[in-house]
């Protein structure tokens, strides 16, 4: 019944402010008189409720102390009270003085001024609180009630406790905060009792609980997970609250607050770099990157927007995906420091162009095809974008004095069981080389082109690689397949068992290219810390059981076997590679085998000129040739293993 009543009017509200301050005035007159009062002047009284009537009501109305909901009273209606009450006083005080000054007896006693501001602020905050915890008692009598836990008792858990007491239709009541911090056990907040973490198991069988609330953003990944396989041991539901970044004026909606994403349970420590290298490196030059309306491409492409560059060159051949990232670039930047450029890596003339017209002094080439299964039917594709787009970028570096080439590549480079890798290792293969022949004064390149009189007065391009495995969320990766699976009600499908994958966030891989990028001195490729392997079979059951379901039960999980091309276990080195140190503790230098550049580069042209005829057979023959290591698994292509090319 209690919860159907409507905001009560303000002028109700105005009234009974003012019916508590006459009230406090009648209370400081009994405190006055000892309760006494037969001495009481009666004319006195009146005339000193009238002018006190008065004041307030004009001091009320500008104040406008009954502007707050009583059942939502905050700090906030707390100050404005005490303001009027102050005012209200202060206007006493300087009535009593202008008749004082013409020698004329006060109004009213100092000692009843006092006593009425402090009772009537007294009064006025707590009838408010009554009524507010009133309706907070009521709420709470509701017999199906979620039951939650808030996992952080700091600034954000008390944010959401207070969402939730604000929001008359949160059907949640909170039984506990539970917090790491030893120090915060055994207080409250808002009258509800702090608790140690290490209780959390206990309380949820105690108290049944049905929710866990994250509202810590501190909470080191291991931990979290390991509250998580507690909740959902138990089938408690798991929530987070947003980033402080996304709450308007202090708080939160509920309607923001949501199931816990697997993003944050692959999370690992915050990835640091060195800031102040990079912005020196990178202040004022003109980067190009390619691929720059991709996964990777776009987060470079935010990551370089924090630091003082010069002209950041968007170039991608995705018109739509690359207005997308311009767009999201104009509304969060008020400097327009970057340009959209559409061309495609394979075309010479376009990219000779492009560095001509930009004169970039950094290039970041992530545009490549990296979907194993298309790629596997389709090489020659493969080659004219991983391979012909990486060298003609390489080569327009080269020609056109680009102080440094970062190339973006991939673990499956390693050892490489398909065409997307072996694309990607022949790609490696051309700039390492590349970057071997320039340190060695070797300019002239087999297919007639040379560059050795640009050379005489431009930089010698530095050649860089870097090499990680799958990032979470970028397009077309298991994860948003496994989201869109469910959200279909399944089933969802696994290719194997036991394949197990590397992640990576995306900002964590774009930072750590920006630091190799920084570090690199020509040649190196560099590999990523990516942690420990995910079992992608345990990943999906998660990601079901976090959606509050059960696997296998109401959502099936079926086994669709490895696709063309697929690995069970990504690598990072092969058995003939080692790493080296260097001073960031995830980056590390591959050791790996150096080719001739003029071998190389022939080879790579008759490779090129299969892909141009759509020759997939006679170009999967020039790849085997080409990286040795390469044998095809679960493919048309494993036949050709053992065989070389025409």
């Amino acid at each position: 019944m209690f919860n159907k009543i409507n905001i009560v009017p303000r002028w109700i509200i105005f009234l009974l402010d003012l019916g508590v301050c006459l009230l406090s005035l009648t209370i400081a007159y009994f405190v006055k008189y000892n309760l006494d009062l037969s001495g009481l002047d009666v004319v006195e009284f009146s005339r000193n409720i009238l002018v006190f009537t008065i004041i307030n009501v004009v001091v009320f109305l500008n104040v406008k102390t009954y502007s707050g909901i009583i059942r939502y009273t905050s700090a906030q209606d707390t100050f404005r009270i005490l303001f009027a009450v102050l005012i209200s006083s202060g206007i006493f005080f300087f009535l009593n003085l202008a008749v004082i000054a013409f020698n004329k007896p006060p109004y009213i006693s100092n000692s009843v001024i006092i006593v009425t501001g402090l009772c009537s602020f007294l009064l006025l905050i707590t009838y408010r609180v009554m009524i507010k915890y009133f309706f907070m008692y009521i709420k709470n009598l509701s017999l199906d009630k979620i039951k939650v836990i808030i996992y952080g008792a700091g600034e954000a858990g008390l944010a959401t406790k207070r969402t939730f007491d604000h929001d008359g239709k949160v059907n949640k009541t909170i039984m506990a905060f539970v917090d790491d911090d030893e120090r915060k056990v055994g207080k409250t907040i808002d009258g509800i009792k702090i608790l140690s973490a290490e209780r959390l198991e206990s309380l949820i069988k105690e108290h049944e609980v049905d929710e866990i609330i994250f509202a810590s953003y501190t909470i080191p990944t291991e931990r979290k997970n390991q509250i998580v396989d507690v909740c959902l041991e138990h089938d408690v539901t798991v929530l987070n609250i947003p980033p402080a970044d996304a709450w308007t004026g202090g708080k939160f909606h509920r309607a923001q607050i949501q199931n816990i994403n697997i993003e944050d349970l692959l999370n690992r420590k915050p990835i640091q770099i060195n800031i102040e290298g990079i912005q020196d490196q990178l202040k004022d030059k003109r980067i190009l990157i390619t691929g720059a309306a991709g996964s990777i491409g776009s987060e470079i492409v935010r990551q370089l927007m924090k630091f003082e560059t010069g002209l950041i060159i968007l170039c991608d051949q995705s018109e739509t995906a690359l207005h997308h990232i311009y767009l999201e670039l104009e509304e969060a930047h008020t400097n327009t420091n970057f340009h959209a450029f559409v061309g495609d890596v394979k075309d010479e003339k376009r990219m000779d162009h492009l560095f001509e017209t930009y004169k970039p002094h950094y290039v970041y080439h992530a545009a490549a095809y990296k979907h194993v299964p298309l790629m596997e039917d389709n090489p020659a594709e493969a080659i004219k974008t991983n391979v012909l787009g990486t060298k003609t970028i390489a080569d327009m570096a080269v020609k056109h004095g680009i102080q440094k080439f970062v190339m973006i590549s991939t673990d499956k480079a390693v050892n490489p069981t398909n065409v997307m890798g072996a694309s990607k290792r022949i790609a490696e293969i051309y700039v390492q080389s590349l970057n071997n022949s320039l340190s060695n004064h070797n300019f002239v390149f087999s297919n007639g082109l040379s560059y050795i009189n640009d050379l005489d007065v431009k930089p010698i391009t530095k050649f860089i690689t870097t090499r990680f495995g799958n990032v979470l969320g970028s397009n077309g990766s298991v994860i948003p397949r496994f989201k869109q699976q469910i959200e279909k009600g399944g089933p969802v499908t696994v290719t194997h068992p036991e394949i197990t994958r590397y992640f990576m966030t995306i900002p964590e891989a774009c930072r750590l290219v920006l630091e190799a990028g920084c570090m690199g001195k020509g040649g190196e490729i560099y590999i990523f810390d990516m942690g420990k392997s995910v079992k992608i079979i345990e990943l999906a059951k998660k990601m079901i059981r976090l959606a509050g379901l059960v696997p296998n039960q109401d959502i099936k999980i079926q086994y669709s076997g490895l696709r063309p091309g697929e690995k069970l276990f990504e690598e990072l080195l092969n058995d003939n590679e080692n790493t080296m140190p260097t001073h960031h503790e995830k980056i590390m230098i591959g050791r790996v085998r150096e080719f001739v550049f003029s071998e190389i580069e022939e080879q790579i042209y008759s490779l090129l000129q299969h892909a141009k005829q759509n020759d997939d057979r006679q170009v999967v023959m020039a790849m085997k040739a080409l990286v040795k290591e390469y044998k095809s698994k679960n493919s048309i292509f494993e036949e050709l293993d053992g065989t070389s090319a025409n």
